[in-house]
């Protein structure tokens, strides 16, 4: 991914509510799964990671993106965005960035 489509999958990530949420249990099995299907429907999610979590939102993204195969695009705070393209029907199409 280059830097250019990086900044603007951060811009389309600055719009986004979050739709997962890593707490005291980290990352489970359930919640990658969750993730796995947010990702697959809609390419680009936004994810917090509660205080009483065991790790940062950076070592979460690193680790989340690791499990999903997908590409980490922005950590702020205790939010962190994630981008991996849907195997049928890519609405975010890299190339076009």
């Amino acid at each position: 991914m280059t830097t250019k489509q990086r900044a603007k999958l951060r811009a389309m990530c600055n719009e986004l509510e979050p739709v997962l949420q890593i707490g005291k249990d980290g990352i489970t099995d359930n919640l990658a799964k969750q993730c796995w299907d947010a990702l697959e429907a809609r390419e680009l999610i936004k994810v917090t990671v509660q205080k009483n979590a065991p790790f940062t939102a950076r070592e979460a993204c690193d680790a989340l993106c690791e499990r999903v195969h997908a590409e980490p695009v922005q950590t702020i705070g205790s939010r962190f965005c994630i981008y991996r393209q849907a195997r049928k029907d890519s609405k975010i199409k890299l190339e076009e960035l």
